[in-house]
């Protein structure tokens, strides 16, 4: 993840990854933020909560992509109140790509994933000009073809949190080993009908290794 603009523009790092199974969602994403060829953070957030059964996990400018995570944490507080009911993931990704939309021409440099649980687990992946598309599984930054032949390999859409956590994990990992842009330790964050909740980084160990 970078937040700098050089004479090749803003460049997208890092490794995120969404997950599709059948009792929640699971996103993972590695933890390094830099700038150029500088790594200006070990230990930066990737995966936000931005409502009690939604979270969003944020690639490319980290201005761009913290100001967003702002944004539609306060729009859905606002929906929330507006319509006496929390929005769907498909009303919190459609809000984002709208908003996204409307700054094409001076755009925020970002890829997002959103996902979370309603009446079912649903992901979208929304790009810098607002285009979305739902997805079972996915993953976004310079580490993503990495990430992809490992979940292409290992997910099982059928299956539950707990089996597809490992494969996540090791998605992040891979990618980390080969990407420069992404590194330090895999981050893991999982939103079921209990709400959001991160993993510990020893419980992340232990899944990489397992």
């Amino acid at each position: 993840m970078e937040d700098s603009v050089n004479s090749k523009g803003v460049q997208t790092g890092t490794t995120t990854v969404g997950l599709v199974c059948r009792d929640g969602v699971v996103l993972a994403s590695d933890r390094r933020a830099t700038m150029g060829y500088l790594i200006a953070s070990k230990d930066i957030d990737k995966i936000y909560r931005v409502s009690d059964h939604i979270a969003m996990t944020i690639a490319g400018g980290v201005g761009d992509a913290q100001m967003l995570i702002r944004w539609m944490n306060a729009e859905l507080k606002l929906y929330e109140l507006k319509h006496e009911k929390p929005a769907t993931v498909e009303a919190a990704a459609t809000l984002l790509a709208n908003i996204l939309a409307q700054y094409k021409y001076f755009p925020f440099w970002v890829q997002l994933l959103i996902g979370g649980i309603d009446e079912r687990p649903r992901l979208f992946s929304v790009d810098m000009l607002g285009g979305i598309t739902e997805e079972k599984y996915t993953s976004t930054g310079s580490g993503s073809p990495i990430a992809y032949g490992v979940l292409e390999e290992l997910y099982v859409p059928e299956k539950d949190i707990s089996a597809n956590l490992p494969v996540a994990a090791k998605a992040v990992s891979a990618a980390m080993k080969r990407d420069a842009a992404s590194g330090e330790r895999v981050d893991l964050c999982v939103v079921t009908k209990f709400g959001f909740k991160r993993m510990e980084k020893e419980d992340v160990n232990k899944l990489i290794g397992a």
